[in-house]
């Protein structure tokens, strides 16, 4: 290998370093605590799959696993996810809410993403903003710009929530447009080990209160904190539908089963638990 192939080879960028992973055990694996079990590979098509596989022979709740680098990582509609190694944090967690009513397990994608919200706000000094369902938006030079998604699937007896988070992504690096990174939007930290600790503290704060209440959003705080920090609301949308049906309308609430409420052109209020959103026009302004 000659000097300029080490340069560009992805071990050797000192910005990324691996993740420590019995550090990350001491601070997350607790007696009496949900996170159970806590694995980081180099590399791993799929954390998510990796999580449903196993959980189809049994898995434990609080089972987490981290992946250095995805090479076939999943979003909702069957979108990829690709990244550098380590210039992100590329998770998916086993939850196992059993004396939660079914029909409410469609928070957890939104709950996670409150709860990454709120562990970033403490541990990378960034605000970011969600957009309804699933994704994690960071505002770059005045432009909002997505920087995480979620993806919720049902496996075994439990639900297999997985993240990707750019974290130290360059602009050159970026895989579209609209995206960004918590190192362009102006993070104090990037981190990784000191973000991931973040984020999984903060849901398993978010977990606990959620299924105390029985999984009601609305008394648990998590459909208004979800309200409070999601960007979809107050914009015109484009909603692309089931049936492949579009409506652009005013996204005006999220409603006590996690879905969003549209106002139509015509007056009609239209609830949405599916789709595929844009925003057209509103704060930060551009298209996401």
């Amino acid at each position: 290998m000659t000097p300029s192939d080490a340069s560009q080879s992805r071990w050797s960028d000192l910005d990324r370093p691996p993740l420590n992973v019995p550090a990350l055990r001491r601070g997350l694996l607790r007696p009496g605590g949900l996170w159970t079990s806590l694995d980081v590979v180099e590399t791993i098509g799929s954390t998510n799959s990796e999580l449903a596989r196993r959980a189809a022979t049994g898995l434990d709740e609080g089972t987490v696993l981290v992946a250095e680098e995805q090479t076939a990582g999943r979003g909702r509609l069957d979108r990829t996810w690709t990244a550098p190694a380590r210039s992100g944090l590329f998770f998916s967690v086993y939850l196992k809410p059993g004396d939660v009513p079914a029909e409410r397990w469609g928070w957890l994608p939104l709950l996670t993403g409150v709860a990454a919200a709120t562990g970033l706000a403490k541990s990378a000094g960034v605000d970011t903003a969600l957009k309804w369902p699933n994704d994690v938006l960071v505002t770059v030079e005045g432009v909002e710009r997505k920087a995480g998604g979620i993806l919720a699937e049902r496996a075994g007896d439990g639900v297999v929530v997985g993240m990707g988070l750019n974290v130290s992504l360059r602009a050159d690096e970026l895989p579209a447009p609209t995206a960004g990174s918590l190192a362009l939007a102006g993070a104090v930290s990037t981190d990784r080990e000191t973000l991931l600790r973040g984020v999984l503290r903060s849901l398993e704060h978010w977990y606990g209160q959620w299924r105390a209440a029985d999984g009601d959003a609305a008394a648990s705080g998590l459909q208004s904190a979800y309200a409070a920090g999601c960007a979809t609301l107050g914009r015109t949308v484009r909603a692309q539908l089931p049936g492949d049906r579009i409506v652009v309308a005013e996204a005006l609430a999220i409603d006590g089963d996690g879905r969003l409420i549209l106002s139509t052109e015509d007056g009609l209020q239209e609830p949405v638990s599916a789709g595929d959103i844009v925003h057209l026009r509103g704060v930060g302004g551009g298209l996401v």
